[in-house]
């Protein structure tokens, strides 16, 4: 027995060999997220870019896979708590309900769970990222255990993020930024061959959304600033 138990919002259970993509559309969290005094993790709504509505998220951790996720241009829309995953593995009913499925624009579909490092090796952990991985195969679908990111880059992401809502910025505008950037400008140097027409501080947050956007690309390694280099892409 391996099947998805499905809630959009009623809920269904699709056998894992006859899963199509339109079974997994209009899905919502399995389960509810709550707020209560003392609780031990960090758990809230982010609203996503790519959905065009909020998101959630049980702990700063799965904020930031959040984030990344909302980032990319790969990503077509996300689902926090998708769907419980139900097996029997060794004459035992195991279930288990990962943190999100990402829907990509080529039409795949990967399922994400996080988890931080030091939990990795925990044997339970282990055993249950195995069969989960194993069953999501069974689909063709992506397997993901995401745990704590470069700082760095985490820290570039999460700055960029502040830049995700396009209705904040001028289309004309946002278009003629875009057409003054020559791949391999710095974001200095794209800031001062728009300043004969802009004003540099309206024009360097359409940078930061165009980086956002993944219409520009730089190394965000290393702590972003004007010496980054852009590259455009195609």
């Amino acid at each position: 027995m391996s099947v998805l138990q499905l809630r959009s919002p009623e809920v269904r259970e699709v056998s894992v060999a006859s899963i199509r993509a339109r079974d997994v559309e209009g899905l919502v969290p399995w389960r509810s997220f709550r707020s209560y005094r003392g609780q031990r993790h960090y758990s809230g709504v982010y609203w996503s870019a790519t959905t065009g509505g909020h998101v959630a998220y049980e702990s700063r951790l799965e904020l930031a896979r959040l984030l990344f996720a909302d980032m990319d241009p790969a990503v077509s829309w996300i689902v926090a708590q998708p769907f419980r995953m139900v097996a029997e593995i060794e004459g035992k009913v195991r279930s288990h309900v990962p943190d999100y499925l990402l829907s990509t624009v080529d039409g795949s579909f990967v399922v994400v769970d996080v988890k931080p490092l030091r939990r990795l090796n925990d044997p339970a952990v282990r055993f249950t990222f195995g069969w989960a991985r194993e069953m999501v195969a069974d689909c063709s679908w992506g397997f993901e255990v995401f745990s704590e990111p470069d700082p760095v880059l985490m820290g570039n992401v999460r700055f960029l993020a502040g830049y995700r809502r396009g209705w904040l910025f001028d289309p004309e505008l946002v278009g003629a930024v875009d057409d003054a950037v020559a791949d391999g400008m710095s974001v200095g140097e794209a800031e001062r061959a728009l300043a004969s027409s802009y004003d540099p501080r309206i024009t360097r947050p359409v940078l930061m959304h165009l980086l956002w956007l993944g219409r520009l690309r730089a190394d965000l390694t290393t702590s972003l600033s004007s010496m980054h280099v852009l590259e455009r892409v195609s």
